[in-house]
């Protein structure tokens, strides 16, 4: 049972984990994305101030990990990179970007393709491979090839350019920004894995 989620989160349970941006978490039903702050963390349990405005309090799976999501400059896009964007389509059919994760190679082809995504209503993800690269007003304009095809995406300057490294619970203290993934287990909201920002960063995807 789901109903301790809040309801921000129970309309994202559709979403497979296949489309997590920092790599698939393998589990028996679909994981929920909860993004806000840490309210506090006393080792076995997360409470967690989502952005919905509720409260919650997320056991932690045995294997819980934690991964430090990093700012990086815009450079590190290059052709070759593998990525995971989350966009906005336009009326023109381009994707205009809300941020940009470049993976490290060791996780290259992490939920790769192209779906529908809930960091904004109408929002999309596309983890794909950087086939061409050019200039584009105030911006970048990005080719992205994955299995299934291709899309084209705008990066406008400014949007937040992240990658993800190890991290550990130390990253979790009360105020830090974190999308975390979760699951019911047992019938109790559990934690698999959050992405966490350090000294107040937020996690852009």
């Amino acid at each position: 049972m789901l109903s301790s989620f809040p309801n921000s989160a129970l309309r994202a349970a559709a979403f497979a984990l296949a489309l997590c941006t920092a790599g698939a978490v393998c589990a028996q039903s679909p994981a929920l994305r909860l993004r806000g702050s840490v309210k506090s963390f006393d080792g076995t349990t997360l409470l967690l101030a989502e952005r919905s405005g509720e409260t919650v309090p997320l056991a932690l799976a045995d294997n819980f990990s934690v991964n430090e999501i990093v700012p990086i400059e815009p450079s590190a896009i290059q052709p070759g990179s593998f990525v995971g964007i989350a966009s906005m389509p336009q009326a023109d059919g381009a994707l205009r970007a809300l941020e940009v994760l470049v993976f490290p190679e060791a996780a290259r082809g992490s939920g790769e393709g192209h779906s529908n995504w809930d960091l904004m209503p109408g929002s999309t993800m596309t983890n794909a491979t950087v086939a061409e690269l050019a200039s584009a007003p105030q911006g970048r304009s990005l080719m992205l090839k994955y299995k299934d095809g291709q899309k084209n995406v705008v990066v406008p300057d400014g949007v937040p350019v992240v990658t993800f490294k190890p991290g550990d619970r130390a990253l979790l203290v009360p105020g830090a920004k974190v999308v975390v993934f979760a699951q019911s287990r047992d019938g109790k909201p559990t934690a698999l894995r959050a992405l966490a920002g350090r000294d107040g960063f937020a996690p852009p995807m």
